[in-house]
């Protein structure tokens, strides 16, 4: 590919309303595949996503939009990439998008679980589009956009599905009344509802998709009426739409837990301007700007806490049930619900980059990252399809014509065989259940990347953990002041602190936190300079001070014998000591711990319990190592550096499923490397694009609860495919002996569909935190 040619080629992305199964995005897919220019094309059915790379010098815009429009969906452009523009329900458009996209509003474009009522679909322009679609008629019909919200019986397909009814009706009422046109009337009710069925059959065909649900139901009609079977057809047109009516209700619940995930965020905000407030669009709030929130309110935007203190509850962000309370310095999600008092709250994160659009837009992409289940389901049914017409075929030709069987009896069966033989339930299995098992992690802060994620999350068979700011909370405290001869723990401190006065490093923090807990002033201090590895020295009052480790002090006078004996004993309990002394004299030992978090031990316990070991990963010295992993009941490795940790996970990686824990810059090569990485909510963001999963609570036992949710979904998925295939089996077999019809053939297709998309949504109440 030339340079010029790549230039050419763009990243486009639209949503696609109306998808209700596996089939409804393979039929996309293949048909916009097709097209010149087209490369990349993924489909997502619960986030209703057509992605694609287009070179627009081959293929426009405007045909792939008339092609998937062709086929019977209804598309709208999304906002230009996902991260840049991405807009939340409700939303105002920014005034760039606004130029950009002047026909249609942007409140229709918010990733999986948006509102498209306001995407220009009043009646007429609905009405319009449905001229060119087969919209509005009888058959395959998928969901309008602006049936959200209403009941069933008001929705497009429920009044498709009436008016099939009352067709039927009105055919059974005249062939009582007038047997000698019953037949006709059968004919008429058959032909009327088949018609945008057919519609649609055609237009696939045209565009090299042959086997399809519509073509088959097509050819089973219309054969049904040659073989003088007029009643049942019509039937059979009718369960048709039943079925569509049920394959759109279940689909659409299994996509409300990842919408109810959007309207977490207010949709305006209280702005401070000085010394008042008004009230703006909580899409047009910028990193910097500082907005009240009231209580009761829920919180616009990512941010940090600048005045107030108030509880706050995240669980519509974390699942966190109790409020925590947040003051200032404190950051805080945007969809938090603010319980007590008033909070002025300095935006930290702009609209597409917080806390929920994260969210939206992992379980949007992760339907990209496919389950290998899910891919060889995908395989195996496009030559399924092929394999059941040719069967159907031979069943129809071979008995009359080998065996002087009546022609009627086999075409009839053959059409059952046809019915009976859509894949819709088998391609559906897979993505339902990874879609409601990723919205019900996303409800608890269990955040994982797609199919593939949980697939191997479920085979994990060892954790690694690495230490610091995951096993414990990465704050050291002080634990211990140990002062030397005429020193007080006043005075250590105060020198202490004064050393470390202005440091951002862990421990400097942890002392300058014991000092102000202590009540007790840091001496002034300057030229503070950094001892490589060793220490920070300054002037304090008037003359050098240290803050080093025990083998500098030791080197330099600052620690005699005896102290050196305490440091030791203080790093056989898992702490980490600092001398602090002056030029040649020793002013005492401060020792500092990094606790471990409060349910690391029953997390430990929990994983022991799942069959999963569990191994703690630190470059800290092996004494601190022993005393942290001893207290868990944890093996360990210790003085590990990035590449040691690399190295450690590829090894036993080799040997099975592997789940790596890290929040640091540190872990970010080792939580690739693992089968599954999984950052800290609070590491960096590093941590968390590299990880394939991320816990936004903080809490260690969340991972064992992944892996049960993990584990809950590919149990789901193998009990869809037992149905699945196990229904269509079954009434395979009872078709070509004749012992099932028309009628319940298109009942096992739709019911084997809506089964699947049911037992998914059982997912959706799933409790991963529950053990057992």
């Amino acid at each position: 590919m030339t340079m010029s040619e790549a230039a050419r080629e763009t990243s486009c992305d639209w949503t696609v309303t109306g998808m209700d199964c596996g089939s409804c995005a393979t039929k996309i897919k293949d048909a916009v595949t097709r097209l010149p220019g087209v490369s990349g094309v993924e489909v997502g059915i619960m986030s209703e996503r057509l992605r694609l790379t287009l070179d627009e010098g081959q293929t426009g815009r405007d045909k792939i939009e008339k092609t998937v429009r062709a086929l019977g969906y209804e598309i709208a452009p999304r906002a230009a990439g996902a991260k840049k523009d991405f807009v939340l329900p409700g939303a105002q458009s920014a005034p760039e998008q606004s130029d950009m996209h002047q026909d249609h509003d942007h409140s229709a474009h918010a990733p999986a679980g948006h509102d498209h009522s306001g995407h220009d679909q009043g009646p007429k322009a609905a009405s319009t589009k449905r001229d060119d679609s087969g919209h509005g008629s009888p058959g395959h019909v998928h969901d309008d956009p602006a049936d959200r919200g209403k009941r069933w019986y008001q929705t497009a397909k429920g009044k498709l599905v009436i008016f099939t009814a009352l067709l039927l009706g009105a055919a059974w009422v005249i062939e009582y009344l007038a047997p000698e046109i019953g037949k006709w009337a059968f004919v008429a009710a058959c032909l009327i509802g088949v018609a945008p069925v057919a519609q649609r059959a055609f237009a696939a065909l045209r565009m090299g998709q042959p086997f399809t649900i519509e073509s088959l139901m097509t050819i089973a009609a219309v054969g049904a009426l040659f073989i003088n079977a007029a009643e049942e057809a019509a039937l059979v047109v009718f369960l048709f739409a039943v079925g569509e009516v049920l394959e759109g209700v279940a689909a659409g619940k299994a996509r409300d837990g990842i919408r109810a995930l959007a309207n977490l965020v207010p949709k305006t905000a209280q702005l401070v301007t000085g010394d008042s407030t008004r009230e703006v669009p909580a899409a047009s709030l910028s990193v910097g700007q500082t907005v009240l929130v009231r209580p009761g309110d829920r919180i616009p935007a990512d941010g940090e806490i600048v005045d107030g203190t108030s509880g706050v509850d995240e669980s519509p962000v974390t699942g966190e049930s109790v409020p925590k309370t947040r003051g200032p310095g404190d950051a805080v999600f945007a969809g938090a619900i603010n319980t007590e008092a008033a909070l002025r709250v300095k935006v930290t994160k702009g609209r597409e980059d917080n806390t929920i659009a994260r969210i939206i837009r992992l379980v949007e992409e992760a339907e990209e990252a496919r389950a290998p289940t899910e891919r060889f389901i995908d395989r195996f049914s496009r030559w399924y399809m092929p394999a059941i017409v040719a069967v159907a075929a031979l069943v129809i030709v071979v008995p009359p014509l080998v065996f002087g069987q009546p022609w009627d009896t086999w075409v009839y069966r053959g059409l059952a065989l046809l019915l009976i033989g859509c894949p819709c339930a088998l391609v559906i299995s897979v993505p339902a259940s990874i879609a409601s098992a990723m919205s019900t992690g996303a409800r608890r802060g269990l955040l994982m990347k797609g199919g593939a994620v949980i697939e191997a999350a479920a085979k994990v068979d060892v954790v690694t953990f690495d230490k610091t700011g995951t096993l414990t909370h990465g704050r050291p405290q002080v634990t211990d002041l140990v002062p030397f001869g005429t020193t007080t723990e006043a005075e250590l401190l105060a020198v202490a602190a004064g050393v470390e006065t202005g440091s951002s490093h862990p421990l400097a923090i942890a002392i300058l936190n014991k000092a102000k807990d202590a009540g007790v002033s840091a001496l002034p201090s300057q030229d503070a300079k950094a001892l490589m590895g060793k220490g920070v020295v300054a002037t304090v009052g008037g003359a050098a001070a240290y803050v080093a480790s025990p083998r500098y002090a030791m080197e330099h006078g600052g620690l005699d014998g005896l102290g050196l004996r305490q440091a030791t004993i203080f790093e056989e309990d898992g702490k980490t000591a600092v001398a602090v002394f002056r030029e040649k004299a020793p002013l005492g030992l401060i020792a500092m711990r990094d606790e471990p978090r409060a349910d690391a031990k029953d997390a430990v316990r929990q994983l022991t319990a799942m069959g999963v070991t569990a191994v703690i990963l630190t470059g800290d010295n092996p004494r601190t190592a022993a005393a942290i992993g001893g207290g868990l009941g944890l093996k360990f490795e210790a003085d590990m550096m990035p590449e040691d940790k690399l190295a450690y996970i590829r090894e036993i990686g080799s040997k099975g499923g592997v789940m790596m824990i890290g929040d640091g810059i540190n872990d970010a090569p080792a939580l690739k490397q693992a089968s599954v990485g999984v950052a800290m909510g609070s590491g960096t963001d590093v941590a968390l694009e590299t990880a394939d999963a991320a816990i936004l609570r903080d809490r260690v036992t969340d991972i064992p609860a992944t892996i049960r949710l993990s584990r809950a979904a590919m149990a789901n998925i193998r009990q869809n495919v037992t149905i699945a295939l196990g229904l269509k089996a079954v009434f395979l077999v009872t078709s070509v002996f004749g012992l099932t019809g028309l009628w319940i053939a298109i009942l096992a297709d739709t019911g084997a569909t809506v089964l699947v998309t049911l037992n998914a949504l059982r997912l959706l109440r799933f409790n991963p935190e529950r053990e057992g």
